[in-house]
C-alpha cells in the first residue's frame, strides 16, 4: 500500500555561539544555543513497499545530498526494504549557517520510521544524526537548546520569549574551515574558561523568567567573517538602525538574523531590506517553540500525539 507525506524541514538560528579550543580530534569544542525558526524547505514523500529503490528529485542540485545518506541510514537500522519517490524544494539559502541540510536529514530521520512502521527510540536517531553532520541532532529536539561539544550535546532550554525576526542571506559564501582557521584557536586555548563563564551567564539570562540582556549575546564567527566580508558587518548595523533588538550571524555565516519586539518594525525593516536586495535574500520568520515543533511532526505523520512519545512512532510500529 502506497503512502505520501508532506513534510516542512525547517531552519534554525544560533543565538549565541562561542568557538573554544581545538580539540585532538581535529574539530572545536563550542558551545552554542540553538533555535527554529519558521523558514522552512519542504519534502514530499512516496513510499511503496518492494525491493529498495531511491529516487532524489529537487529544484537545486546538491551534491551528496544528505538525505540520501539519511535514508540509507534508517534502511539499514530498520532492516528494510522500500521504494521512495522524494521531492525537495529548497527555500532555505545553501551554505547560509542556516542548518538546512541538516534539517532535511533529521526529516528523514523522523519520517521513514513512521512510513516503515518500525520503531526507531530517540538514542539510536540521536546516533545516526551525529553520523550525518554535527547540527543534524539538534533537528531532533527543536525548539531552543544548549549544543556543547561540536554541537551534538545537546539540552534543552525552555523557549525563548518569540519575537519576529528577518533573515539576510545576502548570497556571501564564507568558507567554515577558513573561518575556523582564521579564529587560531590553539589545542589549549587559556582564554576558554572565560569564554565558558560569559556563554554561562548569557544562557542563564536568556533562560530567566524576565530575559536579562546582559551580558549581550555574541557569535565568535563574526569577527574573523566580518574581516573577509565588511559588508555582512553593515547589514547587521542596519538590522539594528531599523529596531531589531538582537542581529546576529548565524552559524559560521553568511546569513545574518534580526529579532525585532514588534512585527510591525520587522515588516518595516523587511520592506526596507526589499528594495535593497533581492527577494531570495530576505526571509521573515517567527521563533518555533519545541511543543510547536512537535505538534507539527505529529500532525505531518498523521500521528496521534495523545501518548506523548517522541519521536512520533506508527501505532502499528514493531
Amino acid at each position: 500500500m502506497a503512502a505520501h507525506v508532506r513534510l516542512r524541514s525547517l531552519a534554525k538560528i544560533n543565538l549565541d555561539l562561542r568557538v573554544l579550543h581545538k580539540r585532538p580530534d581535529g574539530f572545536h569544542e563550542l558551545r552554542t544555543i540553538f533555535q527554529t525558526i519558521s523558514l522552512a524547505d519542504t519534502i514530499e514523500i512516496d513510499y511503496s513497499p518492494g525491493r529498495t529503490k531511491i529516487e532524489l528529485e529537487s529544484n537545486l542540485h546538491i551534491p551528496g545530498n544528505l538525505i540520501l545518506k539519511a535514508t540509507d541510514l534508517v534502511l539499514r537500522a530498520c532492516k528494510a526494504n522500500c521504494q521512495l519517490r522524494i521531492h525537495l524544494h529548497k527555500r532555505i539559502p545553501l551554505g547560509s549557517g542556516l542548518g538546512g541540510g541538516s534539517s532535511n536529514a533529521a526529516a528523514m530521520l523522523l519520517a521513514l520510521p513512521v512510513l516503515l512502521k518500525k520503531k526507531i527510540g530517540l538514542e539510536k536517531l540521536l546516533e545516526l544524526a551525529a553520523d550525518l553532520g554535527s547540527d543534524v541532532p539538534f533537528f531532533l529536539i527543536g525548539g531552543a537548546a544548549v549544543g556543547l561539544g561540536r554541537g551534538a550535546e545537546l539540552y534543552p532550554l525552555p523557549d525563548a520569549r518569540p519575537a519576529p525576526g528577518i533573515i539576510i542571506a545576502p548570497g556571501i559564501h564564507s568558507s567554515t574551515p577558513a573561518a575556523y582557521t582564521a579564529l587560531k584557536r590553539n589545542l589549549a586555548d587559556e582564554s576558554g574558561a572565560h569564554i565558558i563563564r560569559e556563554f554561562q551567564a548569557f544562557t542563564l539570562g536568556a533562560a530567566s523568567p524576565i530575559p536579562d540582556p546582559q551580558p549581550p549575546p555574541r557569535n565568535d564567527f563574526e569577527t574573523v567573517v566580518f574581516h573577509e566580508h565588511p559588508q555582512l558587518k553593515s547589514i547587521k548595523g542596519k538590522l539594528l538602525q531599523l529596531g531589531a533588538q538582537r542581529a546576529l550571524m548565524t552559524g559560521s555565516g553568511s546569513a545574518l538574523f534580526g529579532l525585532f519586539p514588534s512585527r510591525e518594525l520587522r515588516d518595516r525593516a523587511a520592506g526596507w531590506f526589499r528594495g535593497k536586495l533581492p527577494d531570495n535574500q530576505v526571509y521573515p520568520f517567527s521563533m518555533v517553540s519545541r511543543s510547536r515543533y512537535r505538534a507539527l511532526w505529529y500532525r505531518q505523520l498523521a500521528v496521534s500525539s495523545e501518548s506523548m512519545t517522541w519521536p512520533p512512532q506508527d501505532r502499528y510500529a514493531k
